[in-house]
């Protein structure tokens, strides 16, 4: 069989945020260490990091294409055997009309398809098996298979080889040191709130803070640190897996980056701060991979409500931060559930579709 040519169609941008062309770039780290030909399509905007990891891997970026005709058109231009789509933008006639000209199509989801006609999904949320589908069970009204659950997670070569080989034990520290961030751009505006909700707290930390762009830095400098609080804010880094492996408890979102903090064992709280997370954020906490903040709506919240929010927010920091037991049960559970061989198992199942398809022609 020739060289397999790979196509993974993504945009990232200040609004977009990263969630889709980070788990897009795991599968093309997968896919180039077999040997494949990969480039990426779409939009990466503002977000010179993010091309530069795409760079680093020699991984061409190619602009659009946007509709199901300039797919299939782009498809054929790049002689594409494959081409994953993974957006929320895209018209869901897309992937059809891929599937009609002859080119494999792994559509990646969040619970929803969007009337997506693919030959595989992928939908990589912790319980998504046990959403009345098995792993790789026939889509009702669909023809491809679906590949479900965390066990799919698709995860960075920096956070496979950053895994540590047992669970982090517990550990009593004087002054926990803190991570929060919230995706690559923190489109939502979330680490101004939750900083002031970890200020709240009273409890010593050294706090870092991810800040995805001049304002919310500018926001989060304006927060007051009380007695030995430290509160550091730095810039979008590729050594994000470091800065969380080192961390004694880690805020974010809970987005596609819940998945990294799982494989890394890291005791995690997590923010619902878009409404397609929430779904996954109530199967997570509920199953004590992390502790749960709440939704950022709640939190950012005028009056009494907002108010109450905060404060139950605050409560549930204090406690992590204050219980060294606490920290270690949730990272455990976390780590035992995200082994990092997920990407592994995806672009086994579209090698073995793609041979399959082609013993058939």
């Amino acid at each position: 069989m020739s060289t397999l040519r790979v196509g993974l169609r993504c945009d990232a941008g200040p609004k977009r945020g990263v969630g889709h062309l980070v788990r897009c770039l795991a599968l093309a780290e997968e896919f180039l260490a077999r040997g494949a030909h990969v480039a990426v399509f779409g939009t990466v905007e503002r977000l010179p990091w993010a091309t530069a990891e795409l760079a680093t891997r020699g991984i061409p970026l190619h602009p659009g294409p946007d509709t199901p005709t300039e797919l299939v058109e782009a498809a054929h231009r790049h002689e594409l055997d494959v081409l994953v789509l993974d957006s929320y933008e895209l018209d869901p006639a897309g992937a059809g009309a891929l599937r009609a000209a002859g080119v494999f199509t792994l559509a990646v989801i969040d619970g929803d398809s969007r009337g997506q006609v693919a030959d595989l999904y992928l939908d990589q949320n912790f319980g998504a098996e046990q959403a009345g589908l098995a792993p790789a069970a026939e889509l009702p009204g669909l023809p491809g298979r679906l590949l479900a659950g965390s066990g799919y997670a698709l995860l960075r070569d920096s956070v496979i080889t950053a895994r540590p080989p047992v669970p982090p034990p517990a550990t009593t520290v004087s002054r926990p040191r803190v991570l929060a961030f919230f995706g690559g751009t923190d489109a939502v505006g979330a680490a101004p709130v939750l900083t002031r909700v970890l200020v709240a707290t009273g409890h010593p930390m050294d706090l870092t803070v991810v800040v995805g762009r001049p304002e919310i830095e500018a926001e989060v400098e304006d927060v007051v640190p009380g007695r030995g609080q430290i509160i550091r804010p730095v810039p979008p880094t590729s050594s994000l897996p470091t800065l969380i492996t080192e961390a004694d408890l880690v805020v974010s979102a809970a987005g596609t980056s819940t998945w990294e903090l799982c494989c890394l064992g890291a005791p995690a709280a997590l923010v619902c701060v878009v409404d397609n997370q929430r779904e996954s954020y109530a199967r997570v906490v509920r199953h004590g991979l992390a502790a749960g903040l709440g939704e950022l709506p709640e939190l950012t919240a005028a009056g009494i409500a907002g108010r109450a929010a905060r404060a139950t927010a605050a409560r549930t920091l204090h406690g992590l931060l204050s219980s060294p037991r606490r920290r270690a049960t949730l990272g455990a559970q976390a780590w035992s559930t995200v082994d990092g061989q997920g990407r592994a198992r995806v672009v086994d199942a579209v090698l073995d579709a793609v041979r399959g398809a082609a013993v058939t022609d």
